[in-house]
């Protein structure tokens, strides 16, 4: 079983896909969800305390913008962890937006410098590609082990 690093991180397709296979989804939904049901979290709206820019730093440097370094904060130790990922390039909308152009640029950059299984798509634009889409997911899951 791997920890599979997604892109983009809010689609729960990816996610779900990843969770049928045997494997462990590292998605921004998940890490959220533990943020806000933490106890004593006094700001669910927002998802992020002061300090979050702060721990960001770690991976983006002081001049970017604090939102880049407070979505590090999350990103980051996804991305610090996996063990696989699959990123989706031109994908729509509605199949996960991430919001922060600067901050997709860097988790990219970041998951693609790591020595890990990686399956890079485009988002199908046809239901022919969308098959071999979900084949190709299903093949590189499969591939990395785990149950089905």
């Amino acid at each position: 079983m791997a920890k599979v690093f997604i892109y983009p991180s809010t689609s729960l397709i990816l996610s779900d896909m990843v969770a049928r296979y045997g494997h462990t989804p590292l998605s921004s939904a998940v890490a959220i969800r533990e943020k806000i049901q933490t106890a004593g979290f006094e700001s669910p709206p927002l998802q992020m305390t002061p300090e979050e820019p702060k721990k960001g730093l770690k991976w983006a440097a002081v001049e970017v913008p604090s939102g880049v370094r407070g979505r590090m904060a999350l990103y980051g130790p996804m991305i610090e962890n996996c063990e696989a990922a699959i990123i989706i390039d031109n994908a729509d909308f509605a199949f996960g937006c991430m919001g922060c152009a600067r901050t997709n640029e860097l988790i990219k950059f970041l998951v693609r410098q790591k020595d890990i299984p990686r399956l890079d798509l485009n988002y199908p634009q046809n239901e022919e590609e969308g098959v071999k889409f979900v084949a190709a997911i299903k093949r590189f899951l499969n591939g990395l082990g785990g149950a089905k």
